[in-house]
């Protein structure tokens, strides 16, 4: 590869800029602010779902009916994502979805029902795909960087930062300007980080693939070849991309697998994250005060868990730290629904779950960044993160489905999440192979 060029040269073409540890750090803080805004937004609808049912006069079935007809239209505006970043280029997506997500906050406070509320909520598909974007966005920026892992998983952990903040906030905020404008904070919040966002530069690969897409077309094959070898760029680069081209022969397992995983993941996320509360109360025997606080406790761990398999990745890879973590947190939760109900065992063994649970994320979107070649990285990503909201929506139905056969929460919580959990991490063994995180995946080397 050739020498970069340095960053302060007037006439530095933006695929020659040289990736300062300035740079980095500036780009590593929005993302980071950035997806705290996102998860803000994204889970304040949950948290005020209650206030809002009551402000329409919503039974509880009515309104757990409109949160998931809302999660399906955010699976279906998630799925451009993909195609924003990989067409439109990191930085400008990152700018578009915070848009997007300021306009789904924002418009949520003029809600006049149901109707209204599922079709604004929708949009906040943008802020569930933030993090798609950080992990195309961040593994190009961190080319050469050491312990990228664990620097990708300090601005990954912005989720339970995130979630946090909207709890915190809505509490502050709720008695004093209601919860039409507590939305409105946070479509404020997301459009300041979309100036900030607006500010950054763009990928160095990114702006690569454009100019070699740009030399082909004007016959220059030579300088297009020379280019792609320079930044790395695989075979295909230099072809507009779309939803098949992660389909290919050399890609389908991996793609059908990584979605797959997704998918059955968030079962566990459903049944141990969302319904954490429900679970213990009812698996457990424990109390709605006390459930609420071991979620708290839970949380603060799984920030931990972010960065130990951010650490992790680095040394063992990203793939086998996501593998081992699901299976340990399958082993783990497995324990503590089956073991005693004493309170130290309860804490200890859920906030070992959520520590192998929620935690490998931050190696698995960083791995995700890498195991795509550079020009269908976005879709390839953005592929299997759209099958969260889908999984969670499933496994949901599937625990709700067991407790109708009047199967106790105990074993419905091992068969929906423990068992999504453990195929999880069996679709995840399947996936690519990433020796070097420095070098092209196996299957292209």
């Amino acid at each position: 590869m050739s020498a970069p060029r340095s960053h302060q040269t007037p006439d530095v073409a933006p695929w020659d800029v040289t990736i300062t540890p300035q740079m980095v750090r500036k780009v590593s803080i929005v993302c980071f602010i950035a997806w705290v805004v996102s998860v803000y937004d994204f889970t304040l609808f949950g948290t005020l779902l209650p206030v809002i049912a009551e402000d329409f006069g919503w039974s509880p079935a009515e309104a757990t009916a409109v949160n998931t007809v809302a999660h399906v239209g955010i699976f279906i505006v998630a799925l451009a994502v993909g195609t924003i970043i990989d067409r439109m280029g990191r930085k400008n997506a990152l700018v578009v979805l915070m848009l997007g997500g300021a306009a789904a906050a924002g418009f949520t406070g003029l809600a006049a029902g149901a109707v209204s509320l599922i079709l604004i909520r929708s949009f906040s598909g943008f802020s569930m795909s933030e993090e798609v974007v950080n992990a195309v966005y961040l593994n190009e920026m961190y080319k050469e960087a050491k312990n990228r892992g664990l620097m990708y998983s300090l601005v990954q952990g912005g989720w339970p930062v995130g979630a946090l903040v909207a709890a915190g906030m809505s509490a502050l905020l709720l008695p004093v300007i209601g919860w039409r404008w507590s939305f409105v904070v946070a479509a404020v919040l997301a459009l300041l980080v979309a100036l900030l966002a607006s500010r950054l530069p763009e990928s160095p690969t990114f702006a690569a693939i454009q100019e070699v897409q740009r030399r082909r077309a004007a016959g220059d094959i030579e300088g297009a070849h020379r280019l792609a070898a320079e930044h790395d760029l695989e075979e295909g680069s230099h072809h507009k991309t779309g939803f098949k081209d992660v389909f290919t022969p050399e890609l389908r397992k991996h793609t059908t697998l990584l979605a797959l995983a997704w998918f059955f993941n968030w079962f566990a996320i459903q049944v141990f994250g969302v319904l954490g509360t429900t679970v213990l109360v009812e698996a457990k025997d424990v109390t709605f005060e006390n459930a609420l606080f071991i979620l708290v406790l839970a949380n603060a761990v799984g920030f931990v868990g972010y960065v130990f398999h951010g650490w992790l990745g680095d040394r063992i890879t990203r793939k086998r730290a996501v593998v081992l973590g699901w299976f340990a947190g399958s082993i783990v939760s497995l324990a503590m629904l089956l073991g005693p109900g004493t309170p130290w065992f309860i804490y200890t063994m859920y906030a070992l779950t959520l520590f192998f649970l929620t935690g490998p994320y931050a190696a698995l979107l960083f791995y995700m960044g890498e195991s795509f070649p550079a020009h269908v990285r976005g879709m390839g990503t953005n592929v299997a993160h759209v099958m969260a909201p889908l999984g969670g929506i499933a496994g949901s139905g599937v625990l709700s489905l067991l407790l109708f056969l009047e199967i106790d929460m105990q074993w419905a919580a091992i068969v929906a999440g423990t068992g999504g959990l453990l195929v999880s991490a069996l679709c995840m063994a399947g996936t690519r192979t990433i020796d070097d995180a420095h070098k092209k995946s196996t299957v292209f080397a």
